[in-house]
């Protein structure tokens, strides 16, 4: 499909701008700590769409690919190796799921929320089951909801629980901007749940809260912003303009998720053995989204993009990430036309 297809072209075109502009990435070592960078050793992982923190399991973060089978991957950030496949059951056969999340009742999330045709379908689903407590290959038994949005179908490739409230929110992207959109305060199974936008977002790719639920981190192909978050029980909103996170340049960059601690972000990507990349946080203390205080709690100034760094000695770098983005604009751009006169 031709979302799909501009996609990878703009992942082929960063990867072989970066291999020209500079010596390879340094070799990624072992680590036995957890939450550090890690390489997603299974095979069958070529697609890896989302990325989330477990609760249950330290160390463990649960994956799957941009795909049609009900799979969802646990894999070990101490090892890469994949440590639980499970299957999902009583649900239909998913058509593009693009994000994973961690709710605060201990529940995972599947977002089956992505639309290649820009908008084609008019519902997608989100698929909820509880976290195993033992890590092994498993059936697990799914809850699906039906999700419209208030303005009409789009397309989507994040999907984010708050860990306080609960509530469900959807990222969706088109080629100029994207909304962010609140689900109702309890999803339900009876009826259609119609998430409404609360805000206007940049192309995005995935996105997850922090821990403390007092910011959001938000990314796309070339970039990461971190938000500080306001809001309760009651519905919440983005309270400031964000913070840049110095992400990694990744070939085809696709998932962001906290480390359980907050005090990092991990940054994963499409392909086999597909590498995540850790990104410390400037300023990883306690946030609070005080909204007389602009940035609060997205560390601002001194904050999350001010020191960013990966452990694996992956840095971003801004000339070379403009390199990236006018060739992969460029690239975009001769690819639509072709298109367009086919």
């Amino acid at each position: 499909m031709r979302s799909a297809v501009l996609r990878r072209a703009l992942g082929a075109t960063a990867l072989v701008v970066l291999a020209s502009l500079g010596p390879a990435a340094p070799a990624w070592a072992a680590d036995d700590r957890p939450d550090q960078g890690f390489t997603i050793e299974d095979p069958r992982v070529t697609e890896s769409s989302g990325l989330a923190a477990s609760r249950a399991h330290p160390g463990v973060y649960w994956t799957h690919n941009d795909q049609d089978a009900p799979l969802i991957y646990g894999v070990d950030s101490r090892t890469g190796k994949t440590v639980a496949t499970l299957t999902m059951k009583g649900v239909g056969t998913p058509r593009d799921m693009e994000a994973i999340s961690v709710g605060p009742d201990g529940d995972i999330y599947v977002g089956d929320i992505g639309d290649n045709l820009d908008g084609s379908w008019d519902h997608v689903w989100i698929y909820r089951f509880p976290e195993p407590k033992q890590l092994r290959d498993q059936t697990v038994q799914a809850t699906q909801y039906d999700v419209k949005y208030a303005d009409g179908p789009r397309n989507a490739e994040a999907l984010m629980v708050h860990p306080k409230s609960g509530r469900v929110y959807i990222a969706s992207k088109n080629e100029n901007s994207g909304g962010l959109y609140e689900g109702p305060a309890r999803l339900s199974t009876s009826g259609t749940n119609v998430f409404r936008r609360v805000g206007d977002v940049p192309w995005v790719t995935d996105g997850a809260f922090s821990p403390d639920g007092g910011r959001l981190v938000l990314r796309g192909y070339f970039w990461a912003k971190e938000y500080a978050w306001q809001g309760g029980s009651g519905g919440g909103r983005i309270a400031d303009g964000g913070t840049a996170v110095g992400a990694p340049f990744q070939g085809q960059a696709e998932s962001v998720t906290y480390t359980p601690d907050g005090s990092a972000f991990l940054f994963g990507s499409e392909g086999k053995r597909s590498r995540v990349v850790r990104v410390d946080r400037a300023d990883a203390g306690p946030s609070a989204a005080d909204p007389k205080k602009p940035g609060s709690g997205s560390g601002s100034g001194s904050g999350a993009g001010a020191a960013a760094q990966g452990s694996g000695g992956e840095q971003g770098s801004f000339t070379v990430g403009v390199i990236v983005l006018g060739l992969a604009v460029a690239a975009w751009m001769g690819l639509r036309k072709l298109f367009r006169r086919s």
